[in-house]
């Protein structure tokens, strides 16, 4: 029984050692539970006082929670002790950080308080970047615990549009509105801010103190009553800029001016005044249209009272009183205690200052040094070309050359000013962008020398650095026109092929691909080009075709046009073949010109002088902008940039070549004539040069090959005996001293002392030169044609020059018994001769004495030929059969080689007696440009 019992105890005390165990875990739970529930609770009230705000639901705690409950009581104050703490951690060097960031983005009238510089006329040039922030006023947060005062700013300018909600205080929003516009106006030079401002409810009255601007066209006040006209104003200018200045792809006037460094549009900037009520549903839509495309194009809108609900940067500012403010800016904390607006007696005289100012600058005559940055070969060239060439009301006019508006088309009757608007422009654009970035080629068709001061003179030995050739008095080498338009296509397909293997369609592509490569735009600039087209041959055939190549598909690869006429439209070469003139995007019009632009545009008919008409849409009327162009002739205007230019070029910079038609080529300056060395297994006879971009020497291989003599045919004496002296003496610079043997022939009186020279020369090389006349000249011959019998060559290579073949005629003819005649004989070597190294180079006074020579013979045996004063139809026997198309002109010879030539070049003789380094005078641009107008 007591076992029992005892047992019994021993349960009973296990179980009641579980119920309190038990008892006490259910405590802890139970208290467990109520500390979640408390912090879920002061959790909750937390969230609801951070989405109320911390000032809010101090304020009125009844609206976030009970105030008589513990859990928000705790949450309400850790609310205020974690925003005491950021407070005071803010406080001591939050509002310090926000003045310097807005002094840094908002520098000068931008962020600085009015009385600082109203008054002031501001100086700062349309640029890439405009403040990002122009001051409103001076925020605090005011239910801070150390309210700390901050500037407060809102972003405009390339940044977003202004929406202000007046709260029923319309003089306090015209105040805000007033302040901003004065720092806009304040901070650029006049003219870089233009206003329009409506007023639903005034007809007057709105922004009075800005009303001075009106008469200086920097301020237009719209008619409550007309909100279209001011509406269709602003897209007017939209349309224009993005046809105009955006058309090469660029995104806005911002990055435009970001990739060039100049912005070409001022800033416009729309004010509306309205009353609460909603616009015309048509005048909505087009304000919010406006809204979207406004900013990329420099447009902006400050609405007050007006919905403006657009995808597109807003601003917001709401007025709470008279002088405070809520902004986004800022955010919903933050008061803005707007700044003070000056005195209307202060606004009306800082406006009228600005006034005058633009209406002074723009009424300056603008000299050649406004068209010239401060700063030389800033740009890049990678998308185009851009530079002012004039101005219109103060204001830069610019021509831009790229993808969109490639090629140029100048018109303008003589004395007009094309050769003062070009030096204008091309001092224009060498000045902004780097011999790297622009390559110029010029060629002028007039009698004169516009172009040659871009070469070094006898009293000036600069040169511009981006001219690569300059070509004047070339009216009658049409050729060299053309040699031009070759060139152009070549480097054109050169280009492209490479574009092709960096897998890139155009220029500006190219160089991102290829940045280590040299690929500058190039801009040829032919003046009086219809002379190319003067003529119905084949000049004009090729010309026309190459033209119309080059302008069609040199957009991409950087290559533009420029050329310049005085009247196109009696150009025969082009009719019925306009699409050539629709590449010609760019049309300057100088006074009386006609046919350049559009047929129904006639503005340039009353242009005064000095004056042209540029236009970016191939010339239709609304593209017009008239600019005076200044004058870029005078002493210390291109010539003063051309040495500043100089003198900036790189060590390695060669001077361009000149092509003047009115000089012939010196033989000892000449690049093939210098690079010519001995010995050469296979020498070459120059004979004169080609007309051609580089300057090539025209030169005949005297290879061991049949045919290979040269005959020299014309009666133009001067001529012929200088293509023969420059055959000997290039053969001469070929072979070492006693390397070959000459026998010079003078078989006329008057060339006796030419040939007597050249034997000189020869001889003072130390070569083998035997000078014989008309009574020696059978011996001469007869010896080198038994030279050759039986031999495959002669010892040492040898030349027979015959000065005036023709008139040996009779001498060689006379013929013994039983031996054959001299003629026999000088046909002898002119068949076998080449292949025994034995040439004949001889002038001969016209065609048929050449066939009198050659007899029944195949002419064939005069491989390569000069012709002077010789018709083209008298020499197709000697071209192979076809036709050559030839009118002989002075100091011009005709040029063919059967074993490398499909046709004839032009070729221009040597001046032997030429100094070493030739110089051209140059003319005062001034005395050359307006001379034709009787200046």
């Amino acid at each position: 029984m007591g076992k029992r019992n005892e047992r019994r105890s021993r349960i009973e005390a296990a179980f009641e050692r579980l119920r309190s165990s038990i008892a006490t875990a259910l405590g802890a739970a139970d208290n467990e539970r109520a500390r979640v529930f408390a912090e879920c609770a002061q959790q909750e009230f937390a969230l609801r006082i951070a989405q109320a705000g911390t000032a809010a639901a101090a304020r009125d705690p009844q609206e976030v929670g009970d105030p008589d409950d513990r859990a928000f009581q705790a949450a309400l104050q850790e609310a205020l002790a974690e925003r005491a703490e950021v407070y005071a951690e803010w406080t001591a060097r939050g509002p310090r950080e926000l003045e310097q960031l807005v002094a840094g983005v908002a520098p000068g009238s931008a962020g600085l308080p009015w009385a600082d510089w109203l008054g002031e006329v501001g100086t700062q040039e349309l640029a890439a970047r405009p403040p990002e922030l122009w001051r409103l006023g001076t925020a605090v947060v005011p239910d801070s615990p150390d309210p700390q005062p901050f500037p407060a700013a809102v972003p405009l300018l390339d940044e977003s549009h202004l929406r202000i909600t007046s709260d029923g205080n319309p003089e306090a929003a015209e105040a805000l509105v007033q302040n901003l516009l004065l720092r806009l106006l304040s901070h650029f030079q006049p003219g870089a801010v233009r206003l329009h401002v409506w007023d639903v409810s005034q007809l007057t009255g709105t922004l009075p103190g800005l009303y001075p601007l009106t008469r200086a066209g920097l301020l237009t006040a719209h008619d409550p009553t007309r909100l279209d006209e001011m509406l269709e104003a602003l897209s007017d200018h939209i349309r224009r800029i993005h046809t105009g200045a955006l058309l090469r792809g660029h995104a806005s006037l911002r990055a435009l001016a970001e990739e060039t460094g100049h912005r070409t549009e001022p800033w416009r900037v729309g004010v509306l005044f309205g009353n609460g009520e909603p616009l015309r549903e048509e005048q909505q839509q087009q304000l919010q249209r406006i809204a979207r495309s406004g900013p990329a194009c420099g447009i902006h809108l400050i609405v007050v009272d007006l919905s403006l609900t657009v995808n597109s940067a807003i601003e917001s500012v709401r007025l709470v009183g008279d002088d405070r403010a809520r902004c986004s800016t800022t955010g919903p904390e933050a008061v803005v205690h707007l700044d003070e607006p000056p005195s209307r007696n202060e606004v009306t005289q800082a406006c009228t200052a600005i006034a005058e100012a633009f209406l002074a600058r723009r009424a300056r005559v603008r000299t050649f040094e406004d068209l010239v940055p401060d700063q030389y070969w800033q740009h890049s060239s990678k998308s185009g070309l851009q530079a002012p060439v004039g101005f219109h009301e103060g204001e830069p006019v610019w021509v831009t050359l790229g993808d969109s508006s490639p090629h140029t088309l100048i018109g303008g009757p003589s004395g007009s000013g094309k050769t003062n608007f070009l030096y204008g422009m091309l001092g224009a654009l060498a000045a902004r962008y780097s011999p790297d970035e622009l390559e110029l080629y010029l060629l002028d068709f007039k009698e004169g020398v516009s172009f040659a001061q871009f070469t070094p003179g006898r009293r000036d030995p600069s040169w511009l650095p981006h001219a690569q050739l300059v070509g004047v008095n070339v009216n009658t080498d049409r050729e060299f026109g053309l040699a031009l338009l070759r060139f152009l296509a070549q480097e054109m397909r050169r280009r492209a092929a490479a574009a092709k293997e960096h897998e890139v369609t155009k220029l500006e592509e190219l160089r991102t691909e290829d940045p280590q490569g040299r690929w500058p735009r190039i801009v040829a600039v032919i003046d009086e080009f219809q002379y190319l087209f003067a003529e119905r041959d084949s000049v004009t055939a090729q010309a026309t075709a190459l033209l119309e190549d080059v302008a069609r598909r040199g957009r991409s690869q950087g290559i533009h046009l420029v050329l310049a006429s005085q009247d196109v439209s009696g150009i025969e070469a082009f009719w019925g073949k306009p699409a050539i003139f629709e590449q010609f995007i760019l049309r300057i019009a100088l006074p009386k010109a006609r046919r350049v632009l559009a047929e129904q545009n006639l503005a340039a008919l009353e242009l005064p002088r000095w004056h042209a008409v540029v236009n970016h849409e191939s010339g239709v009327k609304h593209g017009n902008e008239i600019a005076r162009i200044p004058d870029a002739t005078a002493r210390g205007t291109l010539d003063a940039l051309q040495r500043e230019l100089w003198e900036r070029r790189a060590p390695s910079a060669a001077p361009p070549r000149l092509f003047d038609g009115s000089i012939l080529p010196a033989l000892s300056t000449l690049d093939d004539y210098r690079e010519l060395s001995a010995p050469v297994s296979t020498p070459k006879a120059l004979l004169g040069q080609i007309i051609d971009v580089d300057g090539t020497a025209a030169a005949v291989r005297l290879s061991r090959s049949p045919g290979r003599n040269i005959a020299v045919i014309g009666s133009v004496r001067v001529d012929a005996v200088s293509v023969l002296g420059a055959a000997a003496l290039s053969l001469a610079r070929q072979h070492v001293p006693g390397g070959i043997r000459f026998t010079v022939a003078a078989l006329l009186d008057d060339v006796e002392d030419e040939a007597r020279h050249v034997v000189d020369q020869l001889r003072a090389g130390g070569h083998d030169a035997g000078l014989v006349g008309l009574d020696d000249i059978e011996e001469a011959v007869a010896s080198l044609a038994d030279s050759i019998d039986g031999r495959s060559g002669a010892d040492v290579p040898h030349c027979l020059l015959l000065y005036a073949v023709d008139a040996a005629q009779t001498t060689l003819e006379r013929k013994e018994p039983g031996r054959p005649s001299g003629l026999d004989h000088l046909r002898k070597v002119l068949k076998q001769g080449p292949e025994s190294r034995v040439h004949v180079i001889g002038w001969w006074r016209s065609v048929q004495r050449v066939k009198n020579t050659l007899g029944m013979g195949p002419v064939d045996d005069i491989g390569a030929w000069v012709a002077f004063d010789v018709h083209g139809q008298e020499l197709s026997a000697f071209a192979a059969g076809q036709p050559v198309s030839w009118s002989p002109r002075a100091r011009r010879g005709l040029f063919f080689d059967r074993a490398v030539h499909s046709r004839p070049e032009v070729l221009l003789p040597f001046d032997l007696a030429a100094p070493e380094v030739p110089q051209v005078p140059r003319q005062r641009a001034s005395e050359q440009v307006w001379e034709e107008a009787g200046d």
